[in-house]
């Protein structure tokens, strides 16, 4: 069963300064665990449109991403300024 967290933000959230806290958090994961594995290993993906961040936390480099990232959020957002879920459904494939 993946491990994927969901971050969403409210409208006033200035999305460049998530994108900033996302970049650092992975900076702050290489320094833990290296370049190359944190590229291998830690998925995630921002959608600025949408106001959506998601990491794929099913390995310790992914979890250690989304730990750093939620502290990060923490001290620069107010709590009512975004919410983390974790997503347990994941769709089917469409086939055509």
């Amino acid at each position: 069963m993946p491990e994927v967290y969901r971050y969403e933000f409210k409208p006033h959230v200035q999305m460049l300064e998530v994108e900033a806290s996302h970049l650092l958090s992975i900076w702050a994961c290489e320094g833990l665990h290296g370049e190359s594995q944190v590229r291998m290993d830690a998925g995630h993906a921002i959608d600025k449109d949408e106001r959506k961040l998601v990491i794929d936390a099913s390995t310790e480099v992914g979890k250690d991403l989304n730990r750093i990232l939620t502290g990060f959020l923490q001290r620069e957002f107010e709590p009512t300024d975004f919410s983390v879920e974790r997503v347990t459904e994941v769709p089917e494939p469409v086939s055509v």
